[in-house]
């Protein structure tokens, strides 16, 4: 239960496609930092807000957060920003270990390749 460090690795925002569009422009383009941006501030409110990590008696004993990671691809522009979700799921390892502990934004960057990205912290 304490004293002990799960670390996972990925980005808010994965999709090849829009970061070599980026690259290759040398600036961002406004759409993958509208929809970015979209998603991250759904995955940070899903992540952070208190009142959503606590497990209720129905539902199956999900949260609020648990049932909104658990339904990531209905975010506002999840598959533009995830086309596939393998830089997706350590988030979702370390919030599901992380029980009823809110979580954090501990790094954002408004666009790094192109894209807003945040990292999270649960304590």
């Amino acid at each position: 239960d304490e004293g002990v460090l799960i670390l996972g690795s990925g980005l808010s925002f994965h999709a090849l496609k829009p970061m070599l569009a980026f690259l290759r422009a040398g600036h961002p383009q406004q759409e993958t930092m509208d929809k970015s941006r979209a998603f991250d501030d759904w995955l940070v409110q899903a992540c952070t807000t208190p009142e959503w990590t606590s497990r209720p008696a129905e539902n199956g004993g999900l949260s609020k957060r648990e049932e909104l990671l658990k339904s990531w691809e209905r975010a506002p522009h999840a598959r533009f920003c995830h086309p596939r979700e393998e830089h997706l799921l350590p988030l979702f390892v370390i919030a599901g270990a992380a029980g009823e502990d809110n979580g954090e934004v501990i790094w954002k960057d408004p666009g790094v390749m192109g894209a807003v990205n945040s990292a999270f912290c649960f304590r």
